[in-house]
């Protein structure tokens, strides 16, 4: 299976340093720290293609400190948190542009930064009692001075998958999505619902198809803002479709051939996926046998 995106960091998270506050103090202060350089949101490029690191120096002197980790080295990393970040950044045309040709390795960092930056930005009070909450565990959880209550960043998971008819597989497109692309379909999984569930539900609610069958593949964090993509592939029991437009705007039945040149960038009825998003992976695997 190919690299999926926003995974395989070489950070080692080192949960052990999170909880002890003399530690956290040792590694913000050891002179080898490393700050994430962002620009408003987006991740700063180095000359060598690669993220950009500074040091603490950097800092805002209104921020706090996220701590993400250690390299083989034992080196620290830091990103930073900022008030003024007031509901997390957009995403804009350029970060697509910059996700198409950065390594996975340092996309999963900035996924990671991306995702707890903007946790970070929308949770600064209680969700029980309404008092503004103070970064604890080196910014992998908040915590309430009034009633005492922990929170953490949230994870939602999210189903995307490829219905298979007769050696074809069933594609959606999005209403804001680019002209021609085409995507597996994807639905959040509800409470009290299995993911396996999840799959049936969602390919029935969208394009009215019966699936059976559900198969796991693969997962993918996924930072915008902050999802678990939970890749399957199912049987479905017809072709007939029945499309929710409220839902997505239209889908169709491609065969292995019509995807294979669509990965290959030649003449196909579709435009693919982007390379970082699972859903050019589950059509890799499927294209694969």
């Amino acid at each position: 299976m190919t690299d999926i995106g926003f995974t395989g960091s070489w950070l080692d998270r080192a949960d052990h340093i999170r909880g002890d506050a003399e530690a956290l103090a040792a590694a913000a202060g050891d002179w080898r720290a490393r700050l994430l350089r962002l620009d408003r949101g987006d991740p700063a490029i180095g000359e060598d293609g690669r993220i950009a690191w500074t040091t603490l120096a950097d800092a805002a002197e209104d921020g706090a400190l996220l701590f993400l980790g250690l390299d083989d080295g034992g080196r620290p990393h830091f990103a930073e948190s900022r008030p003024g970040d007031a509901s997390g950044p957009a995403r804009s045309p350029a970060l697509y542009r910059m996700l198409e040709t950065m390594p996975a390795d340092e996309a999963a960092i900035f996924g990671t930064v991306r995702s707890l930056t903007g946790w970070h930005a929308r949770h600064r009070f209680c969700a029980n009692c309404g008092t503004a909450t103070e970064v604890i565990r080196g910014g992998w959880a908040r915590k309430c001075p009034a009633c005492a209550a922990e929170h953490f960043p949230r994870t939602d998971p999210v189903v995307i998958m490829l219905a298979e008819f007769e050696g074809r597989a069933l594609l959606g497109r999005g209403h804001p999505w680019p002209p021609r692309r085409y995507s597996a379909l994807a639905g959040f999984v509800e409470p009290g619902e299995s993911m396996e569930e999840a799959v049936a539900r969602e390919v029935y609610e969208e394009a009215g198809v019966r699936v059976r069958d559900v198969r796991y593949v693969a997962s993918q964090p996924w930072p915008f803002p902050g999802q678990l993509m939970i890749g399957a592939f199912a049987t479905a029991d017809s072709d007939v479709l029945a499309i929710d437009t409220a839902e997505i705007e239209d889908a169709m039945w491609v065969t292995r051939d019509e995807v294979r040149a669509a990965l290959a960038g030649e003449e196909a009825p579709f435009l693919p996926p982007p390379r970082y998003a699972i859903a050019r992976t589950l059509l890799e695997v499927w294209v694969a046998g």
